[in-house]
């Protein structure tokens, strides 16, 4: 295999499955996707690992698979990182501008010490900061502003969005990827991943929710006026759905996935076919599902996933207003037959399945909900790596997960500016 260099890999690493993503980076500093994989993952629960062997070994071949399909040598990821114990907290930071100098124009200074004001709530000591995002500024009481360089003011506040994650929950998938062989350059989190392959621009302006139905978790992330807004992690997923279908039809969970796949369908239009036929096991006979049955076992469960998504979404927002754009589904769930118009009939907002935009290479091999993350962070990694950010293998965090300010001027440099 040829060497890493130019390489931008994004991994992502699931409760059912992780995904790999190989990017090669062009002349232009544009990347092209030319290699992607999967593997099996039983080594996390709702994104948290709990099997480190289990999950090594499936970091592995994944991106062996990878490796194979594009012909490069990996050494180092962007690894996404998700589930149940991601939290996000509105902060405040305010500065008096130009307390130094002589005129009260905002300079970058002002911005970067306005930021360093935001950044300072109280985080319990196992948690660490993902990510900090600033969503607006406020000059004088001017609400709304997105760029406030050049402005006089007195007053400077920014209003910033700040992601957690649980700090041995990150040191442990980091421990999987470095056993498995390879470095990680920088954790991602996966919703802000996935939107960045599957959202326009316009869309997170008007307002837009990004919802991942994951194995184990259903990941929600709100975009307004450009910036996230607001994330949760459900600790519900597809596994629940292939659980019922077990339960209730007292067969093998590897036979239910695969009835789930093949058969599975939470819209009653969409029922139609032939019955499944489950290979019998121990001694017991093949045994024939009908469609309906499936049909009456599977709606429930995905009634409940969109409820609860529906309940986060209407304490944010009076019904019918905050969503310009809708909602966007993502995630293996998302492929469900009758998914999307379910989705569309609970919410009631325009829904669409969340497909990564065409990054070059093979469009076809990743055009999918199941890559929207993966193809995401090979996005993201590329942009860091060709803004100079972050050196591949090199996790720049500084101690107690503190966001570095030059990342922080980019991102309002790339966004807002």
């Amino acid at each position: 295999m040829s060497s890493a260099e130019g390489v931008v890999v994004g991994l992502d690493i699931g409760t059912t499955k992780v995904c790999a993503v190989i990017g090669e980076r062009g002349e232009s500093g544009a990347v092209e996707i030319t290699g992607v994989g999967t593997s099996p993952s039983t080594g996390l629960r709702k994104g948290v690992v709990v099997n480190i062997e289990a999950t090594l070994r499936s970091v592995r071949e994944a991106i062996e698979n990878a490796e194979m399909m594009s012909g490069k040598e990996v050494k180092s990821c962007w690894a996404g990182i998700g589930g149940s114990h991601i939290d996000g907290l509105s902060s405040r930071g305010v500065v008096a501008v130009g307390k130094s100098r002589e005129t009260r124009e905002i300079s970058r200074d002002d911005i970067e010490r306005v930021m360093e004001a935001a950044r300072a709530v109280l985080i319990p000591m196992d948690r660490e900061i993902l990510a900090e995002i600033p969503q607006s500024f406020i000059v004088d009481n001017q609400k709304g502003i997105r760029n406030p360089i050049g402005m006089i003011g007195v007053r400077l506040e920014a209003e910033v969005y700040i992601i957690t994650c649980s700090g041995t929950g990150s040191q442990n998938i980091a421990n999987c990827v470095n056993r498995a062989g390879f470095l990680v350059n920088d954790f991602i989190f996966q919703s802000l991943a996935a939107g960045r392959a599957v959202l326009m621009d316009d869309e997170k302006e008007r307002g837009i929710a990004l919802v991942d139905l994951g194995g184990g978790t259903t990941d929600l992330l709100v975009y307004q006026g450009g910036a996230p807004l607001y994330t949760a992690s459900l600790p519900v997923g597809g596994i629940q759905v292939t659980g019922d279908i077990a339960a209730l039809k007292q067969i093998a969970f590897e036979d239910a996935e695969r009835v789930k796949i093949d058969a599975g369908c939470c819209w009653g239009p969409y029922v139609e076919g032939e019955d499944v036929l489950v290979p019998g096991r121990g001694g017991r006979a093949p045994e024939s599902i009908a469609r309906e049955e499936i049909f009456r076992i599977v709606k429930p469960r995905m009634e409940e996933i969109f409820l609860l998504v529906k309940e986060k979404l209407d304490a944010l927002f009076p019904p019918g207003q905050g969503l310009g754009a809708g909602v966007v589904l993502t995630g293996g769930g998302a492929k469900l037959s009758g998914a999307l118009e379910f989705a569309q009939d609970i919410f009631g907002v325009r829904t669409r399945i969340g497909l990564p935009l065409a990054a070059g290479g093979l469009v076809e091999e990743y055009r999918s909900p199941v890559y929207a993350a993966a193809v995401g962070l090979v996005l993201e990694g590329n942009d860091r790596e060709t803004r100079g950010l972050f050196t591949p293998g090199d996790r720049q965090k500084a101690k107690g997960g503190k966001f570095p300010l030059a990342r922080i001027w980019d991102w309002l440099r790339e966004e807002i500016f």
